[in-house]
């Protein structure tokens, strides 16, 4: 309540993209469950648990996912074209709402909002909703994102 929304505030823009400050930023949420009363003794993985906490990585990536949808379908002030094309190909599996990912050669350019979930988003399970967003943002929460969050840092 007190932590989250300060760790969380525009990470969309400011997301990190080094280890050493993924960590810091996760040290915070870390530091602080660990002084709840009774969860002194648990592993952080067991505290998210007990608390019903997802980590601050995936809490971002949860979050520039959201951000993604909302674009693609036209829910916040923000041109499209400006930021994604739709995949040429026609015929791919999962989803028809894939996003072609251009060739990347500038190491800034790689944890920009727009590479950084281009592949996560193109991943997205058949699980998942596009109907509206509180279907979307539901499935998301069903999804695991444990295979994308090692790519995804």
């Amino acid at each position: 309540m007190y932590v989250r929304p300060i760790l969380e505030y525009n990470s969309v823009v400011w997301s990190p993209s080094l280890k050493k400050d993924i960590d810091l930023i996760e040290k915070v949420q870390r530091q602080f469950t660990k002084r709840l009363f009774g969860l002194k003794d648990l592993t952080y993985k067991e505290r998210l648990v007990r608390l019903n906490l997802p980590s601050l990585k995936l809490r971002r990536l949860y979050l520039d996912l959201i951000l993604c949808y909302k674009i693609v379908f036209g829910m916040v002030c923000v041109n499209f074209d400006d930021f994604f094309t739709f995949s040429p190909s026609f015929q791919t599996r999962g989803h028809s709402y894939k996003l072609y990912k251009s060739r990347c050669t500038n190491s800034v350019r790689q944890n920009f909002f727009v590479e950084r979930v281009i592949n996560v988003w193109n991943c997205l399970p058949p699980t998942v909703s596009f109907f509206s967003l509180s279907l979307f943002k539901t499935s998301l929460k069903n999804t695991d994102f444990t295979p994308y969050i090692i790519c995804y840092v």
